[in-house]
This record gives C-alpha cells, sequence and structure tokens, in this order.
C-alpha cells in the first residue's frame, strides 16, 4: 500500500511560490511542474452524478484499460491546481460541470506527487472526446462503496479521496 497522507488544512490551496520546472528542463515528454519540496504538482477532480455525493465517475488508465482511476494530471506550468483539475476531468472523463468543494492536498512520497483535489459535479457528459478515441478511455458511475474498491485494487493512493469526502 502507498504511503499517501492529505493535508487538507496544512497547505494553501495556491501555491504561488512553486518551482516551475518544464520538460525543457528535464527532458520529459509532458510539461511537469514542481513545488519548493520537490513534489510534483497535480490535480484531480473526484466527478460525482449530483450534489448528493454518492456516486462518482471513474476512468480507465492509459496503462491499463481494465484498472479504474480518478480523472487528473499534471499542473500546466501558470495553471491553478484548480483550473488543471476541472481540465483533467474534460479531457479524460469528457466531463463539464461546475467545480464544487476543495477536498483536500494528499501526499504520495513514494511517487514524489502531492495532488490538489477537488469536487466536480457534472452537468454534462461528451458522448465522445478526445481520450475515448485517442486512448480507448472507457468512464463509468460507481458507488462510494464500489469506488473504493476498484482504487484498492488499481491505485491505492486514490483510496485517500474517496475517504475524505465520506468524512466531510
Amino acid at each position: 500500500m502507498s504511503s499517501t497522507k492529505c493535508h487538507s488544512q496544512s497547505l494553501p490551496h495556491k501555491m504561488p511560490q512553486d518551482t516551475v520546472i518544464t520538460t525543457k528542463d528535464l527532458k520529459l515528454t509532458s510539461d511537469r511542474t514542481y513545488d519548493n519540496d520537490g513534489m510534483r504538482r497535480r490535480a484531480a477532480c473526484l466527478c460525482f452524478r449530483d450534489r448528493l455525493e454518492k456516486e462518482v465517475l471513474l476512468i480507465t488508465s492509459t496503462h491499463d484499460v481494465s484498472k479504474w482511476i480518478v480523472p487528473g494530471g499534471g499542473i500546466d506550468p501558470g495553471e491553478e491546481p484548480q483550473d488543471a483539475a476541472e481540465r483533467e476531468a474534460h479531457e479524460e472523463a469528457g466531463a463539464t460541470g461546475t467545480l464544487g468543494r476543495f477536498v483536500g492536498i494528499f501526499e504520495n512520497k513514494e511517487k514524489n506527487i502531492r495532488t490538489w483535489v477537488y469536487a466536480f459535479y457534472v452537468e454534462n457528459l461528451q458522448e465522445h472526446w478526445s481520450e475515448s478515441k485517442s486512448l480507448a478511455r472507457r468512464r463509468q458511475w460507481f458507488s462510494l462503496e464500489e469506488a473504493k474498491k476498484m482504487l484498492s485494487i488499481h491505485k491505492t493512493s486514490q483510496v485517500q479521496y474517496i475517504l475524505s469526502v465520506e468524512k466531510t
């Protein structure tokens, strides 16, 4: 099990003092930004069917289409975490809607990642979206209990997102 912890109170929502390192600096395949602690900055959305927050939309992984994960990805240089989270929900799940509350910041020390997580209330799901075509992504609604089971099998670090929502 990965060592993921949440800092919903201890870290600020925005971190303007972050150090930005891009692919030009690291010769990577995509732009990545890192904070001053050297942690890679990511953002994710828990895409809920409605404000009751009883069902969450999971997507298949690009690495293995049999694995279910939460939509999320890297924060681009100059981008705010909440904007990145909303962008990722649209790109990866074809979801549009309303960005909701800030859930927390989660650290995965094993992978050197810090992820800002937001609730997102889905208003529309595109029938065909870019990653459904290019990456054969699928999406599916799960109850929170089912989502925890899927994530515990496929992406253990993301189980903490669901647990954090259940506490509130």
